[in-house]
């Protein structure tokens, strides 16, 4: 019998790792319901307070196939189906990382080129970039006085930075001999920029891209959930005030899914600028 490829075996046990944690999830949640039974019999008896279930996988399932059916419904304000509230955080993610880039991207050209370009900025890049960008937030509010704009600042302040860095440290990283073939063949400074650093640089611009965007979404949700209105961030904090965990449950699994196709998609580009020596 021929034995399994690596990637067969770690999707087998994938599988096997995800049938035994919603198997443990479904009998624990059995049981807890079980004991809400005693626990109404003991509040007849004066004896003890109800308690909230977590519900079981079977009924995010349920939910989830009810929403993927109709993803784009909208019946009003705060009741709008998981396709539309996901494609307004993408929105939102996607404007305030394009501004992030076309910013950083050429800025970290300057500072991995210039020395002096580095020292001078590199006191207020360390100074911005631990702050958080959530804390940002209410000053945008006031100043931009419009929510969905505040939030892309955010998405922009939180993306900036490891672009940024990343592309500084790619651009520095580059093999001085290539340049100096370039100035050899008198190639001006921007098209050694474009036909010699940038694609020596490209894996490590697209690393900190990657890691832009992980971060992009990850802050969203919570930006969502300060400002309201739309967004997967807002549907979340509304299905908890409305105490639907099922629905709290399936929007995380959302989440993570989309988090998970957008590190894909970044990751096969970065592979495709991968040059190996």
């Amino acid at each position: 019998m021929q034995m399994l490829s690596v990637n067969k075996r770690a999707a087998l046990l994938s599988v096997v790792l995800l049938i035994v944690a919603l198997g443990a999830w479904e009998i624990s949640v059995t049981r807890q319901v079980m004991g809400e039974a005693l626990t109404e019999y003991e509040i007849l008896m004066g004896l003890g307070q109800p308690r909230a279930a977590v519900p079981p996988p079977s009924d995010v399932l349920v939910k989830a196939w009810e929403q993927l059916s109709n993803p784009f419904y909208d019946n009003g304000p705060n009741d709008k189906g998981i396709g539309i509230q996901l494609a307004y955080s993408l929105y939102r993610v996607l404007s305030g990382f394009a501004m992030a880039a076309a910013l950083a991207i050429p800025l970290g050209f300057l500072i991995g080129m210039s020395p002096v370009a580095y020292k001078a900025l590199n006191p207020f890049i360390q100074v911005l970039r631990p702050i958080s960008p959530l804390a940002w937030m209410p000053l945008a509010l006031f100043i931009i006085q419009d929510s969905e704009a505040s939030a892309i600042f955010v998405i922009f302040i939180c993306s900036v930075w490891p672009m940024l860095l990343n592309t500084a440290f790619g651009v520095a990283g580059v093999r001085s001999d290539w340049v100096n073939v370039a100035r050899t063949h008198e190639l001006g400074s921007l098209r050694t920029a474009l036909t010699v650093i940038l694609p020596a640089a490209a894996p490590t611009i697209l690393t900190g891209m990657r890691i832009s965007i992980g971060i992009a979404w990850l802050v969203i949700v919570a930006a969502e959930m300060l400002v309201g209105g739309t967004g997967i961030g807002y549907y979340v904090w509304n299905e908890w005030n409305n105490l639907d965990l099922t629905s709290v449950i399936f929007s995380i699994l959302m989440i993570g899914l989309v988090g998970m196709v957008l590190d894909t998609i970044f990751a096969t580009l970065q592979r495709a600028v991968t040059y190996a020596e």
